[in-house]
């Protein structure tokens, strides 16, 4: 079989899905590896592989099994010491073995960013048991956000009003950290006038900036996006500039997710992933490159026309209430009729469901963001998924 290139692809839930369509448009070859079977993006992909990314030895295995030109990872919790290793013996790890550890973990892109690179950040501590959250969140104040050092899509995340609830959110953090580091980062809760996703591309030319996204959260995953949100030149501008920092600092080529806390012209660092954002869902139908193709392009090494502009646009979660293998969809229709905008769906096709789970998303293009959102939310409470 002839292919531009072989990726072996990290985890395999809906971001992985549409990086692959990405790709395969481009005449990869990926394999899609995963904890589960079925996984969304294994349902599109060449190939498959079905192993805990925590396991390093079923990990090294998979690598030296397939050859990639690429590994990309799509999840947090890897074992990315077996990254290291493989890179080290020539294996192209997306972007960079380094920036997977390090951005696998809380702590080490928080002290990459606040120490090394003197970005703008909460006040914050680290904690490995009780009484450190206690001091942790003497050092941040109150209201004090905790969540794991290692988590995904807000798992584990709690807002703290005063110290009688610190142990209910320590406890509700380690009950839900992937990976096996018992630690958590208890952090000021910053009160913000919005907060944003800058999606940042590296490429072998340089760094690129789609527009900013802002983002809603609920339980610490986002609940909706859209593109663009209004910031100050000046905002913007210090957003562009620390993103640049530290993904040069972190090497490679792709996208990644810079996510920051905007105040007035004030500008914080929150959080950074080497890899397609959850929030930038929405630039299926805000950009004419969407992020997995930017992603695709980076890292096979293809030019990328600029500037990277968006039209009014925005996403809307799906989410499962329950617990069930057994699933089906209903209101695909009426959602796809709502007026004001143009709509979209993506139904990621997982094979199972749990309370709060991300099922799908309705994405829908408006005249301007406020009409997007309400389109975007409108088509997603459409959206009912039976139970049988």
């Amino acid at each position: 079989m002839a292919f531009t290139a072989k990726i072996l692809l990290l985890g395999s839930g809906e971001l992985g899905r549409e990086f692959v369509i990405s790709a395969k448009r481009l005449g990869a070859y990926v394999v899609a590896c995963d904890a589960y079977y079925q996984a969304p993006a294994m349902q599109i992909a060449d190939a498959r592989e079905v192993f805990s990314m925590l396991d390093g030895a079923a990990l090294r295995a998979a690598v030296e099994k397939h050859r990639p030109d690429y590994i990309v990872p799509e999840i947090e919790a890897i074992r990315t010491e077996t990254l290291v290793e493989l890179e080290g013996e020539g294996f192209h790890v997306v972007p960079s073995a380094r920036a997977t550890q390090l951005t696998m973990n809380r702590d080490r892109i928080r002290d990459l960013a606040a120490e090394k690179l003197g970005l703008a950040t909460s006040r914050y501590r680290y904690a490995e048991s009780l009484e450190e959250v206690h001091a942790g969140a003497a050092h941040a104040g109150f209201p004090c956000v905790i969540k794991p050092v290692m988590s995904s899509s807000g798992k584990g995340q709690s807002k703290v009003e005063e110290a009688a609830g610190l142990e209910a959110a320590w406890d509700y953090a380690v009950a839900n950290m992937r990976g096996d580091r018992r630690r958590v980062i208890v952090e000021e809760f910053v009160d913000f006038d919005y907060e944003i996703t800058l999606l940042t591309v590296r490429t072998k030319d340089g760094v690129l900036f789609c527009p900013p996204i802002g983002h809603r959260q609920e339980r610490g995953d986002y609940m909706e996006s859209w593109q663009p949100i209004a910031m100050s030149d000046a905002a913007l501008a210090a957003a562009q500039e620390m993103a640049a920092k530290v993904v040069d600092d972190l090497g490679g080529r792709g996208i990644f997710g810079v996510e920051f806390f905007v105040r007035g012209e004030e500008v914080i660092f929150s959080e950074l992933s080497p890899r397609p954002h959850d929030t930038g869902m929405v630039t299926l139908v805000s950009q004419n490159l969407s992020e997995f193709d930017l992603h695709a392009r980076a890292i096979m090494g293809l030019p990328i026309p600029t500037p990277i502009r968006a039209r009014p646009s925005a996403s809307a979660v799906i989410l499962a209430d329950r617990d069930s293998d057994r699933l089906g969809y209903e209101g695909l229709a009426e959602a796809l009729a709502v007026q004001g905008g143009t709509v979209d769906l993506r139904i990621f096709a997982k094979p199972a469901s749990r309370p709060y789970r991300r099922m799908g998303v309705a994405l829908a293009s408006a005249g301007d963001t406020d009409a997007a959102r309400r389109v975007a939310a409108e088509a997603a409470g459409k959206v009912r998924i039976t139970y049988s």
